[in-house]
């Protein structure tokens, strides 16, 4: 298995081996910047793996003047402001994984808050419609399935 890292070749090197391993098994370790501009239709990107819930850093200077503004005015900077951020930024990063009605896929969402966290179910429904798996049994399942997909699309 490849495994590709941003910062070790420009970006278009990088999704350019990406595409090119296509069914070979090829990992892309890369930041959320990187989703920006990226389009990996078919098989090559069938799963997506996002570590935690992209907020925005709490010292960006626009962020922070944003907050400011929406607190002193009573509001909640974290539900008006930070909240529908995350949402936007993980709505892109998803839509890195389904670029055509064709393409399968399994997202994985490694931050807790998503299921433990009110806020969650916030983000969650400015996701696309999708299957949720709970259970690591499920998660092996549609694993396999769309191994399974992959392979009879080869043949």
């Amino acid at each position: 298995m490849a495994v590709l890292v941003q910062g070790e070749s420009s970006k278009r090197e990088l999704l350019q081996l990406f595409q090119q391993r296509e069914g070979l098994g090829c990992v892309l370790v890369a930041s959320a910047s990187f989703w920006e501009g990226v389009d990996i239709p078919g098989r090559s990107l069938q799963l997506l793996l996002i570590d935690k819930i992209p907020f925005a850093p709490p010292d960006d200077p626009l962020l922070q003047a944003r907050c400011k503004q929406v607190d002193e005015a009573g509001g909640s900077s974290f539900n008006e402001v930070q909240l529908p951020m995350a949402a936007v930024a993980l709505r892109q990063g998803v839509g890195r994984l389904i670029r055509r009605e064709s393409d399968r896929g399994v997202l994985v969402v490694c931050d807790v808050r998503l299921r433990s966290m009110g806020y969650g179910r916030k983000l969650l429904s400015a996701l696309p419609v999708m299957r949720i798996v709970k259970d690591d049994t499920q998660f092996q399942a549609e694993l396999k399935a769309l191994t399974k997909s992959s392979t009879m699309d080869l043949n």
